[in-house]
């Protein structure tokens, strides 16, 4: 069954190497930890929710808002075959009513914060700017080629946005949803800003992100996409 359906658009995407140790506790029963090349990433993401509908209806004055999460990438077998997905650490959004229903219903952690994006283009460039306020402004500021470019094979690129799954851990019990989308396309990035402090938003285990460059930054295009009913798996 279709959960959700909207339009994922204008992903920033911040990635950090990180130290495995750190992510343990947050793994959900049943999945291990997804590196890339030997590398252990988590990324701040940033994003349009757009033309958004839960379960075919669309919600007033919830159908477009940003979001901002933090995450890291896992993979769980299943009959022989990998499951590549992601577990979130917390999602920022702009209206309590979407905390309470993914809270409630997905057992993620949202948080809600108010928020604000800016998108521009001119000059052959893109300024993407997605903002959320705890007591002070954290931002996350990328500019860009104006120009979308195809995913290439075995990229940092498709290993970062080729995840689709998400798995949660809650009272020893973890369940699963399937994220449904074509392949993104991306965009040169050409510079970009950050104003985080990661251990005010996300806990000691993250403080030390504030004095770490990332390992890469990246902006997709993203597409429609279709969020699947959960299920429970242990």
């Amino acid at each position: 069954m279709n959960f959700l359906k909207a339009e994922w658009r204008k992903l920033a995407i911040i990635n950090y190497e990180i130290d495995p140790e750190v992510l343990v506790k947050y793994l959900p029963q049943g999945t291990e930890l997804d590196f890339y090349r030997g590398k252990c990433y988590v990324s701040l993401v940033g994003f349009m929710f757009l033309n958004t509908k839960l379960l075919g209806l669309a919600i007033p004055f919830h159908r477009n808002f940003e979001e901002v999460n933090l995450r890291f990438y896992v993979k769980r077998k299943e009959n022989g075959l990998w499951k590549r997905g992601v577990v979130f650490i917390k999602e920022i959004v702009p209206k309590p009513a979407l905390s309470f229903v993914a809270n409630t219903i997905y057992k993620e952690n949202y948080h809600t914060m108010p928020m604000k994006n800016l998108i521009h283009e001119r000059d052959g460039e893109l300024l993407i700017t997605y903002s959320w306020k705890e007591k002070s402004w954290h931002s996350v500021q990328i500019t860009a080629e104006n120009r979308k470019q195809p995913m290439e094979t075995d990229s940092e690129f498709e290993f970062i946005t080729e995840h689709y799954f998400g798995f949660t851990g809650k009272d020893n019990k973890t369940s699963e949803y399937e994220v449904c989308h074509p392949k993104w396309d991306c965009y040169r990035v050409k510079d970009y800003q950050l104003k985080i402090d990661f251990n005010r938003i996300y806990g000691q285990d993250f403080k030390g992100l504030n004095t770490r460059d990332p390992i890469s930054v990246m902006l997709a295009e993203g597409s429609e996409i279709i969020v699947k009913a959960k299920k429970y798996l242990v």
